[in-house]
């Protein structure tokens, strides 16, 4: 019988719950390739975790030119609540990324897919 992962850990299912992330595939324990398909840009790049403390903390950063590093953070105000923080800093290049960042459409579609992160994880809670 496999093991189930929990959601927040389970880095290959983000696409799953994360309409904006095309792919995510390992290359070892740490390192993954994502593809990220924005509003008018498709991105490619590799992450590697920098921080994991289970059921608290998950941090992530690029390898290459270190554009953005993002971490999520998971609080347990009750044993029936959760709090989800996200936080993404990157340097935006090109117009489209710019424009992004200038009309908060970044910080809207990050909240979008934390949407879809929460209807998953209360999906899955409530067939367990």
């Amino acid at each position: 019988m496999a093991v189930s992962r929990p959601l927040w850990a389970d880095v290959e299912r983000r696409p799953a719950s994360l309409r904006h992330v095309g792919r995510v595939a390992p290359i070892d324990a740490r390192t993954f390739a994502w593809r990220l398909s924005l509003p008018g840009v498709d991105e490619v790049f590799v992450a590697e975790l920098t921080e994991v403390v289970p059921e608290e903390r998950i941090a992530r950063r690029t390898t290459e030119e270190a554009r953005h590093a993002g971490v999520v953070t998971f609080h347990r105000p009750s044993d029936t609540e959760s709090r989800v923080t996200l936080r993404v800093e990157y340097e935006p290049k090109g117009f489209v990324e710019h424009s992004g960042a200038l009309t908060n459409l970044d910080a809207t579609l990050a909240h979008y897919d934390l949407g879809g992160f929460r209807r998953t994880a209360e999906h899955e809670a409530g067939h367990r």
